[in-house]
């Protein structure tokens, strides 16, 4: 399910990608989306290489708090990404 860019998303490390390899790759930083039930049952919602958001194991990563200067780069490179990925997608 592709979500557009959320104001209330944090930014999270994968530190676990051994069940998914393909989807997550190790030490990559990733838009986490909020979400209350996920979060209930220990997952986390987040964009993954798929450029699509998924539930993952709230234990395969952590959730970072980052310099603002560091952040808004970050967040600006998500953004830029899911520009990319929504072209591409165009018929």
């Amino acid at each position: 399910m592709k979500q557009s860019k959320n104001p209330t998303s944090q930014i999270a490390i994968c530190v676990d990608n051994f069940q998914y390899p393909v989807a997550l790759e190790l030490l990559k930083l990733y838009e986490v989306i909020s979400d209350a039930d996920a979060a209930a049952d220990g997952d986390l919602r987040v964009i993954d290489e798929s450029g699509e958001d998924y539930l993952y194991p709230a234990s395969s990563f952590v959730l970072v708090d980052l310099p603002q200067n560091v952040e808004r780069v970050v967040r600006d490179s998500f953004a830029h990404n899911h520009r990319i990925q929504s072209q591409l997608a165009l018929p």
